[in-house]
């Protein structure tokens, strides 16, 4: 089994930050992406930022410029740096990881941590 553990989400003023971080333990053979999605109040769940094996990222064109996402090899975390953030960016945040786990290859998702942004 592969467990993640996400943290960091919270109350923040339009034009702050926050950083959240993802976790991943347990039967890991490799890892081939980490990202992180969201999903507002009745909207679809949607990409936010993903890191692929090697480094090379892809961000929503709505967080590009704000966002940036991050990658520990060693500890198999993912983090997800927001900044100048808005109120359209109050969501739940899920950790999403690709990989093999044990003899599986499959995706493993997080729990949600809720960010929003508001005065």
């Amino acid at each position: 089994q592969v467990q993640l553990v996400e943290s960091g989400g919270g109350l923040v003023q339009p034009g702050g930050s926050l950083r959240l971080s993802c976790a991943a333990s347990g039967s890991i053979f490799s890892i081939s992406a980490m990202g992180w999605y969201r999903q507002a109040p009745g909207k679809q769940r949607e990409l936010a930022a993903v890191i692929i094996s090697g480094g090379s990222t892809n961000y929503a064109d709505s967080v590009k410029g704000r966002f940036t996402i991050s990658r520990d090899y060693v500890k198999n975390t993912v983090y997800l740096q927001m900044n100048s953030l808005k109120p359209e960016d109050t969501a739940v945040y899920y950790c999403n990881v690709k990989g093999s786990f044990g003899v599986v290859a499959g995706t493993v998702w997080g729990q949600g941590t809720q960010v929003t942004v508001s005065s």
